[in-house]
């Protein structure tokens, strides 16, 4: 596995707190790994602007 790139017992709450329900670390790791593509897709599209910072509309999140 990579990096977490997500504060595990936030998103343990969070499912706790709205549906009941108990989180697998395989959660937490598909989350981590969303969250490095949105980066990296965000990064490309700066670049591709010609501009050295990622800004919240090179961050396309489709199915949400």
């Amino acid at each position: 596995m990579s990096e977490v790139l997500v504060v595990t017992s936030k998103v343990k709450k969070l499912i706790k707190d709205q549906g009941g329900m108990n989180t697998s670390a395989a959660t937490v790791e598909v989350l981590s790994k969303a969250i490095e593509k949105l980066c990296l897709k965000g990064i490309e599209q700066a670049k591709q602007d010609g501009r050295k910072t990622v800004m919240d509309r090179d961050i396309v999140i489709d199915h949400i």
